[in-house]
């Protein structure tokens, strides 16, 4: 069906995702359909952590400086705030990171009109040069279409992958053993409550008679529809003189569920770098308060991925619009930070060896004349 993202792949191994048969493992391919559908719609937490980093990242004001004068460069500031006709700045940005955060690359297309268009990662092939060093241009593939796209139209975002030198490496594909984990006990846990909350059993034929294959199946017809399903909760079940009902399998309790739900959640979590108390995980936590948490959010995990996406949009917009200019976060407008920069300014309020040219050039203002003194 989809055949572009064999890079997700290695010769040993092309697929992820292990199901119920341990000798014989059941795996469901590992390409972008499959990790957005069973990390990023089937799976709460994982959802939960990308829309977190994605919507922090694209909450924080950007713009575009001229790295020669220091000043604003308005033409590309304004295609920023504006990317294209459908997207604003926020919308844009949360869908780049979120097809990082999925599949490990996200692609920026800049069209003729100068609008930026971040591309469906499985529609998106790297086309090497003859001598497999660099990258040549990329094709579009689309309804059954192909388009072929200079290199200096795309910017390729893509995470390190050891094993591929043209694609990322996804962060769902880490959390895959945990994702697979918690969304097989989920549909467990489901299948149980859709039969009444009790776990499967047997009928047992006293007497030596055998039944007939049509008996049997007329048996788990009526007892189907007479007790499965969460109407009949609770229901008397009444056998006829020589069936009796045997119980089988582990409670949800003996297999201790609860406890695997949540170790499973928490490492899906800590593949993207999310503390789990911000996704509602409850249980012993590492962080004093919500507030230490989320600070630690912040500075570990969204700055750092928002200083990697600035760096390589100033890269590939210096190259793209032929001058040198720069992607800029303005940080300070993060209320998350707020207490840090509270304790940087008093701090360097309180240096006394520092001039005041030299305190203002810290903090990011410009110099002043005549304040040269200690």
């Amino acid at each position: 069906m989809l055949n572009l993202l064999k890079y997700f792949t290695s010769k040993k191994e092309d697929t992820f995702f292990a199901y119920q048969n341990v000798d014989n493992p059941q795996w469901t391919p590992c390409r972008y359909d499959a990790l957005a559908e069973e990390g990023f719609q089937k799976n709460v937490f994982a959802f939960r952590a990308i829309n977190l980093i994605a919507h922090g990242i694209a909450s924080i004001p950007v713009s575009v400086r001229n790295c020669d004068d220091k000043t604003d460069d308005e033409f590309l500031s304004k295609i920023l705030r504006r990317p294209n006709e459908s997207q604003t700045k926020s919308s844009f940005l949360e869908s780049v990171v979120s097809h990082l955060l999925i599949s490990g690359n996200a692609f920026v297309h800049c069209n003729n009109k100068n609008e930026l268009h971040c591309l469906r990662s499985d529609r998106i092939q790297v086309i090497p040069n003859r001598s497999k060093t660099a990258v040549d241009s990329y094709a579009y593939n689309v309804d059954s279409s192909k388009f072929h796209i200079g290199k200096q139209d795309i910017l390729h975002l893509k995470f390190f992958n050891p094993l591929n030198d043209w694609y990322g490496f996804s962060p769902l594909q880490a959390a895959s053993r945990a994702i697979d984990q918690y969304n097989a006990m989920s549909k467990h846990n489901l299948s149980i409550l859709q039969n009444g909350g009790r776990p499967s059993g047997c009928l047992v034929v006293k007497n030596s008679e055998n039944l007939t294959d049509e008996q049997r199946q007329q048996l788990r017809s009526d007892i189907r529809d007479a007790y499965e399903g969460p109407a009949n909760s609770g229901r008397v079940m009444v056998l006829e003189g020589g069936l009796e009902w045997k119980e089988m399998g582990l409670s949800p309790k003996d297999m201790d569920f609860n406890a695997g739900k949540s170790l499973a959640a928490r490492e899906i979590v800590q593949a993207f770098g999310v503390p789990p108390v911000l996704v509602g995980i409850r249980g012993e936590s590492s962080f004093n308060n919500y507030r230490e948490a989320r600070l630690h959010f912040w500075e570990d995990t969204v700055i750092p991925a928002a200083e990697f996406i600035r760096l390589e949009f100033s890269n590939w917009l210096s190259a793209r619009f032929e001058r040198f200019v720069e992607m800029v976060f303005d940080l300070d407008s993060i209320h998350a930070l707020i207490s840090e920069r509270e304790n940087l300014w008093q701090k360097i309020t309180n240096a006394d060896f520092l001039t005041t040219n030299e305190k203002r050039e810290i903090l990011g203002f410009p110099q002043m004349e005549g304040t040269d003194r200690v």
